[in-house]
């Protein structure tokens, strides 16, 4: 959720600086999400919303910026539109907020119907002139409110509304991650398929590696790297989905830093292309041709390893083996083959 929260704001031109609240106990969890997109520092919040707030608008005082804008990570889906929206309705008012319109009845558990004319459903981000919300917040000793808007207006600041947009919505319950992923998957809707082919000949040895999996056997696989027929298959074919090239290109066999090198970091980094194009890898598929060794009885195995190398599900992965019937050079078991598609979920540019 952060990760994609901080990638809507750092791909909006007319956003600067950014920087991040946390909770203190959550510095790995941090680093793991954005720690490769955000050279800023980060900064530990409070007890409160407002005190986090507080502290994260303390950080820009060095060199304030004339505009700021405030949103919650909770809302992993804010879009470009929705963050236009609030930065030009600052070029003329001190505070602007994205809402959406009540089209709900709504009822009170007690008492009745309410009326919902003129009421709207507050989002983020909300934008304020920095030298007006800071104040606001130096000065207020009201740690309760649920917004600065809220805070703002309190002190006096008049406040704009402007459009949200339904899929801005704050991921709060266990369901709400359901429904963002629906309005994620609605984005991603340049569906393309990759495919890649590799083959390895056997040398002396005692075992091969295939799927990221050690296979007991009586020869070896001659290659720069760990030769992994099939990570190297499955990398080919996510770099075709985004039109990277192959992996020659990416990890040349004359550079001496991938000689014996998990082909793990191959697939990893063919996985990172697509994840900083907005995109996810939505299903792979490699396919190992040989006579020997026998795939079946560690097939379970590589399926696992494949979805932990690519942060899949299991049932996002297949591996399947087969033989050429005796013929060809896998036939004659002087080497193996294998044969990856990928299935990549890119958003419309």
């Amino acid at each position: 959720m952060l990760r994609h929260t901080v990638k809507a704001f750092q791909d909006h031109p007319n956003i600067g600086l950014i920087k991040v609240v946390i909770g203190a106990d959550h510095e790995e969890l941090y680093t793991k999400a954005v720690g490769d997109l955000l050279q800023e520092s980060h900064i530990i919040g409070g007890a409160t919303r407002q005190e986090s707030v507080r502290r994260g608008l303390e950080a820009f005082a060095d060199q304030p910026p004339k505009l700021i804008l405030i949103h919650d990570a909770a809302r992993p889906l804010v879009d470009s539109g929705v963050i236009s929206r609030v930065i030009e309705a600052l070029d003329a008012k001190p505070a602007a907020i994205a809402a959406m319109p009540i089209v709900d009845s709504l009822r009170r558990e007690t008492g009745g119907a309410v009326d919902r004319e003129g009421l709207w459903q507050v989002q983020t981000p909300q934008g304020f002139w920095y030298d007006a919300i800071i104040t606001t917040h130096r000065a207020s000793t009201d740690d309760l409110a649920t917004d600065d808007a809220t805070l703002a207006e309190r002190a006096g600041i008049p406040i704009t509304l402007v459009e949200g947009a339904m899929s801005n919505l704050k991921v709060t319950r266990a369901g709400d991650l359901t429904t963002a992923e629906i309005f994620l998957a609605a984005r991603l809707g340049d569906i393309r398929t990759g495919s890649g082919f590799d083959v390895h000949e056997f040398e002396p040895g005692d075992h091969v590696t295939i799927c990221g999996v050690r296979v007991p056997h009586t020869h070896a696989l001659k290659g720069h790297s760990d030769a992994d027929v099939g990570l190297h298959a499955l990398t080919d074919a996510i770099l075709g989905c985004i039109g990277l090239g192959d992996i020659g290109s990416h990890f040349p066999p004359t550079d001496p830093r991938w000689r014996g090198a998990d082909s793990a970091v191959f697939l990893q980094h063919a996985i990172e292309g697509v994840k900083e194009r907005g995109g996810l890898v939505a299903h792979l598929d490699v396919t190992i041709i040989c006579e020997r060794p026998k795939v079946g009885p560690h097939r379970a195995a590589m399926v696992a390893r494949v979805a932990e190398i690519a942060g899949l599900r299991p049932d996002q992965v297949s591996v399947k083996a087969t033989t050429t019937e005796g013929l060809g050079f896998t036939g004659r078991r002087e080497g193996i083959a294998a044969q990856g598609i990928a299935t990549v979920r890119l958003p419309f540019v």
